[in-house]
């Protein structure tokens, strides 16, 4: 068992928590209990992540998605009064870590993805590596657009949308998960010869195929499960608790 704020110091020094500003609020969402020894994760605070935490008996749930996000309605009805009551009902406590989980150099969500699929990290184009949040680098081996597209399938378990703009070999690659479509233009900038990302948006489309460079969106969910899981293993191997992951499917 460690505490909570031992728990929450840890992560935000780990993350580098002061260095972004992000659209919500990274650490401590909801206080539950002081003494932690049982830490779910999940990519999302959804109803049935807080239920399984509930099943488990965990003392917290640390995910990627939490609440709180920037322009959301503020008050606590419906939806969100239920899963406030399941937090508060049952002492849960809730972290949630955007940005800094997607930007880690070894623990974040791009780091995960770029070691799932094979490429070399070389640098990030938004910044430094480890705080910025588009990546480049090669693929280990040699590949087209569809020979990639496979690779993420397989990698992924889900079929990504190809939006095929550059024929021929790939060298170059780009990526960022969850939401990033409109980083596209940086890239091809860049020289990628493909993004990856995990949405999609109707322009997107058009884009990739004026400026030659093809697109792949594989999933918000499934380009964001690695960073939270490899977190939750962290804190396991660095203080007594156990840890458990629940992936809740979510084809988006």
């Amino acid at each position: 068992m460690i505490s909570r704020q031992t728990l929450q110091a840890a992560i935000d020094t780990e993350l580098r928590t002061d260095a972004f500003k992000d659209y919500t609020v990274n650490g401590l969402q909801v206080e539950g209990r002081e003494s932690i020894g049982r830490v779910l994760t999940g990519v999302t605070a959804c109803q049935a992540l807080l239920d399984e935490a509930v099943a488990w008996g965990a003392d917290a749930v640390l995910v990627h998605h939490g609440y709180f996000w920037k322009n959301e309605p503020v008050s606590v009805t419906g939806m969100k009064r239920r899963r406030f009551a399941t937090l508060l009902s049952n002492d849960l406590n809730l972290l949630a870590y955007h940005l800094p989980l997607d930007a880690h150099l070894t623990l974040g969500n791009n780091a995960c993805l770029g070691r799932r699929l094979g490429f070399e990290v070389e640098r990030c184009l938004d910044g430094e590596l480890g705080q910025g949040l588009l990546w480049m680098g090669k693929p280990d081996t040699e590949l087209d657009s569809r020979a990639l597209a496979a690779r993420i399938e397989q990698a992924l378990g889900r079929t990504p949308l190809l939006i095929e703009g550059h024929s021929g070999t790939i060298r170059n690659v780009a990526w960022c998960t969850g939401g990033a479509q409109d980083m596209l233009p940086l890239a091809a900038e860049a020289g990628a010869d493909v993004f990856i990302s995990g949405e999609v948006s109707e322009r997107t489309t058009h884009m990739a195929r004026e400026m030659g460079i093809t697109y792949l969106a594989a999933g918000h969910h499934a380009t964001e499960r690695d960073g939270i899981q490899a977190l939750g293993e962290w804190l396991k191997s660095r203080f007594d608790v156990e840890h458990r992951f629940v992936d809740i499917d979510n084809p988006a």
